[in-house]
């Protein structure tokens, strides 16, 4: 008789690949890969039918370092060509690795376009505020003043959030977290996987060389907790060392104000209630920052729909019914019958006929 022996649990190991790593030491981005092992293997991903994309920068050296299948591929296309991987095979689990000036300055209209037909994609946005392989120029994400080979008196552009043009492109799920944050950003990768669709994880990352400590107003160890305010859904948006501020709506108005728990008749009941699924409280919470307001991490909206690889999907099959019917009362007259050459609605194959039918040109010798 054949003993089955199950298969040992995987671990982060086993997603590692065989190549070294190389990045500056201490760039953020040894972090994040750690994390993403992590958890592909809580996952219990499948190495054979998972798939990393990548385009230009320094982020997008991920697929080499995953034991999974990977494209390294073109700047800013990213999105385009896992789009297609995706309905080229919709059983497979597709990731997309970029940065803030891959997926945001050239990659920013595939980016958009990705996000608006929520085509089932994981999207991790490295963002570090800078173009860190072409040495050190300011990025769309960059702030106005900072000062780089390509910007030397300072930047004078109004940056891009990443948050908020993913709602803006219709994103049905955008998150945040920091590199640094190995219990945060594995539980955040979780639910990204979880939502069908397009998922857009924007991941604050530290470039050491070009760019040190461009967010410690808000990821230093001494002021995360008065500067970071963990979203969770149905849950009041408190923060703080001693957890006693909190967010609420000014009275009369759509805007968010810093309140304290206890100070000026201020009681829990009066804080602002995280509910994911509400467009309009996500971009709110996406336009915070220091000192004002803390930077808000976590889920800031996830509101499901149909994605459009399963649209797509069905709308094959739909088409490969009608073809099957259609050749069933083949030769048949009456309605159905189509001209030779042509293809008749519904129809799937024959690519030759399809470039033939209708008018056409021919170009003598």
């Amino acid at each position: 008789m054949n003993v089955v022996t199950p298969r040992a649990k995987r671990t982060p190991k086993d997603y590692a690949s065989d190549q070294e790593v190389r990045w500056c030491p201490g760039c953020g981005d040894y972090a994040i890969l750690k994390a993403v092992q992590r958890t592909l293997a809580d996952l219990e991903a499948d190495p054979d039918q998972t798939v990393f994309v990548s385009g230009i920068g320094c982020a997008a050296r991920f697929p080499y370092y995953l034991a999974t299948y990977g494209f390294h591929s073109i700047h800013g296309r990213a999105p385009a060509i896992a789009t297609g991987i995706k309905l080229a095979n919709p059983a497979l689990d597709v990731w997309v690795v970029t940065g803030d000036g891959d997926g945001l300055s050239i990659g920013g209209n595939h980016m958009l376009h990705a996000l608006r037909r929520n085509v089932d994609l994981q999207i991790l946005l490295f963002n570090n505020e800078i173009y860190g392989l072409t040495k050190g120029q300011y990025s769309p994400t960059s702030h106005p003043g900072t000062r780089s080979p390509s910007s030397p008196m300072g930047s004078l552009d109004a940056p891009v959030s990443a948050a908020a043009f993913a709602l803006g492109a219709g994103g049905r799920f955008v998150a945040r977290s920091v590199d640094t944050l190995q219990k945060h950003l594995p539980q955040v990768l979780h639910r990204a996987r979880e939502h069908r669709g397009a998922s857009l994880v924007e991941i604050f990352q530290n470039c050491i060389v070009y760019n040190d400590g461009v967010f410690d107003d808000f990821t230093a160890r001494e002021v995360a907790e008065e500067a970071q305010v963990h979203v969770e859904h149905g849950k009041p948006l408190r923060f703080g060392h001693d957890r006693r501020k909190g967010l609420r709506l000014k009275p009369g108005r759509l805007e968010l104000e810093v309140v304290r728990l206890g100070e000026n008749g201020v009681g829990e009941g009066d804080l602002l209630v995280h509910d994911e699924t509400n467009r309009s409280l996500a971009a709110l919470l996406a336009g915070m920052s220091p000192p004002q307001f803390p930077v808000a991490l976590g889920v800031l909206l996830c509101d499901p729909a149909p994605s459009y690889d399963r649209a797509v999907a069905e709308q094959v099959a739909t088409a490969q019914a009608r073809a099957a019917s259609r050749a069933g009362t083949e030769g048949q007259a009456g309605e159905g019958q189509v001209a030779e050459g042509q293809v008749a609605e519904g129809q799937v194959g024959d690519l030759d006929a399809l470039l033939r039918q209708g008018p056409t040109w021919t170009v003598p010798d």
